[in-house]
């Protein structure tokens, strides 16, 4: 089973722990103009990051993600990123 924690280190900075077979550690930069953009503020910046380390786990395990990286940087990566997170959104979010 893995397990995702996330905690605020700064203002725009949070360390997120994925509990694995391997345990690793995430420092994600979340800009509130990225936060607002993807969520229009419908959920918190934990939660958000919950939603986009569950999506990154279905895609690669969790030593294969960053270790350092902003949000945005995952639609580098996964162009089907923000779709499938304003998806999530109007299926979860009231």
């Amino acid at each position: 089973m893995t397990n995702i924690f996330v905690n605020k280190v700064e203002s725009e900075e949070y360390l997120v722990t994925v509990s694995a077979e391997l345990e690793t550690k995430h420092n994600v930069k979340v800009s509130q103009t990225t936060y607002l953009n993807y969520t229009k503020g419908k959920i918190s910046q934990e939660r958000l990051l919950e939603f986009c380390f569950d999506f990154l786990l279905q895609r690669e395990s969790n030593t294969s993600i960053l270790n350092s990286f902003k949000l945005e940087i995952i639609e580098v990566y996964f162009p089907e990123f923000k779709e499938e997170l304003k998806k999530w959104l109007d299926s979860n979010v009231k």
